[in-house]
């Protein structure tokens, strides 16, 4: 039931030592501004870290190397080379998979249309190939698998190509272009996300069909790296493992040769980034709550004064018919106040400056790979209430027991 005198008797109670009252509050208050501040900037880095990355999060790259051991007669030293068959054997003997993309390239093409040329990248890849890396079609479509049935001659560019070998108001779409003296028609132009010189480089890039790649520049069967995915709920590195094993025994090389194959599991990698900044985190909220912790006890020693001051009081209550429970409620609920209050405000200030902080940096456009996007979870919020209401009945815990062992007749003599 609501007790409007009692509320007012805490109210009269912290008013009537404003300085001391502040003083304990700011403990509290420092504690939960810090608290949202730290967590506020962990996760602006991990955002500006993240924001970066425009490949599925989950996908396997892989690679051949020169193999390190001799095998079956084969010597040391001998660098192996994807084929197209691999592509189907990986399929069949591996059911974890979802997604195999063979990619290959053409690095520093010479491109031409009309009287322009620039050199870009050019990359060989499947339909699927969206899959592993994020693109935004600007106009047009991907590759498609008639495209890679019938060897099409087609080309999705990057607008940085665009911008080059065509002017601005020209439509690309049914153009041609030539790459290394060959004709290609555009089909699509494309933009990737993220932000940097990722993006960047992504935007000189063309996407030409795979195997029209491997024809048309004499590459034959030859694959010279994989993307992979795998399936629901299976673990990338399942996938890395399986598809060296299977690739080892294709190729002739020998099972713990571990330098033939090379790769980079994006899973593992951002579980690294990850626990990095979760180790943050946890920091952010030790120190934290070592300083609400340092709060509190002041709170709990004010109670205690508090408790001291007003013993006739409190003799008077007692002698009166108080229960030890009126007591003990009055006085935790004195201590909830105070630290629910000053750490609620703490907490809005907190939420407001990284609020303020995130508006800043996107209205300036400073938004980076390191910092983006400063913010606040409401589970954080909301624990930081839960932190401060059992930190505020902690503190007046030991004062309102004391306060509910005064003796009527001993406090009545107190001066």
């Amino acid at each position: 039931m609501f007790d409007l005198d009692k509320w007012q008797e805490i109210y009269t109670s912290l008013k009537k030592h404003k300085l001391r009252t502040f003083l304990t509050a700011f403990g509290v208050f420092w504690g939960i501004f810090m608290l949202i501040v730290m967590l506020g900037a962990s996760k602006g880095l991990e955002n500006g870290v993240m924001s970066t990355l425009d490949i599925a999060t989950n996908s396997v790259f892989l690679w051949s190397n020169k193999t390190s051991e001799p095998y079956k007669g084969l010597k040391a030293g001998r660098f192996i080379r994807f084929q197209n068959d691999d592509v189907e054997a990986l399929r069949t003997q591996i059911p974890e998979v979802d997604v195999i993309a063979p990619r290959n390239v053409l690095n520093g093409a010479n491109v031409t249309r009309k009287n322009k040329s620039a050199g870009f990248s050019v990359f060989g890849d499947v339909p699927d190939y969206r899959k592993v890396k994020k693109m935004m079609l600007l106009s047009g479509r991907f590759i498609n698998e008639k495209d890679m049935s019938e060897r099409r001659k087609v080309a999705i560019i990057g607008e940085e190509v665009q911008k080059t070998l065509f002017q601005k108001e020209e439509n690309p779409l049914g153009q041609y272009i030539t790459i290394a003296g060959i004709y290609f028609q555009v089909v699509g132009v494309f933009r990737t996300f993220g932000r940097g010189e990722d993006i960047m480089e992504d935007a000189k890039t063309i996407h030409l069909p795979h195997k029209t790649l491997q024809t048309a520049f004499n590459q034959g069967t030859a694959i010279y790296w994989f993307a992979f995915l795998p399936k629901p709920n299976i673990k990338s590195a399942v996938i890395e493992k399986r598809v060296k094993e299977v690739l080892a025994a294709r190729h002739s090389v020998a099972p713990n040769d571990l330098k033939a194959f090379g790769s980079a599991n994006v899973e593992e990698e951002i579980g690294q980034v990850q626990g990095l900044f979760l180790g943050i985190s946890g920091f952010s909220w030790l120190v934290s709550i070592g300083t609400i912790f340092a709060g509190v006890i002041g709170v709990s020693n004010i109670m205690l004064i508090t408790v001291k001051e007003r013993t006739k009081e409190i003799g008077i209550r007692k002698a009166l018919g108080a229960t030890p429970y009126s007591i003990i409620s009055l006085i935790i609920q004195e201590s909830i106040v105070l630290t629910l209050v000053s750490g609620y405000i703490g907490l809005l200030i907190g939420v407001g400056l990284v609020e303020g902080l995130n508006q800043l940096l996107k209205s300036t456009g400073s938004e980076n790979d390191f910092f983006a996007n400063p913010e606040i979870s409401p589970v954080v919020a909301f624990t930081a209430i839960i932190v401060l209401v059992v930190s505020g009945a902690l503190a007046g815990l030991v004062p309102a027991r004391k306060a509910s062992m005064v003796n009527p007749v001993v406090a009545l003599k107190d001066e």
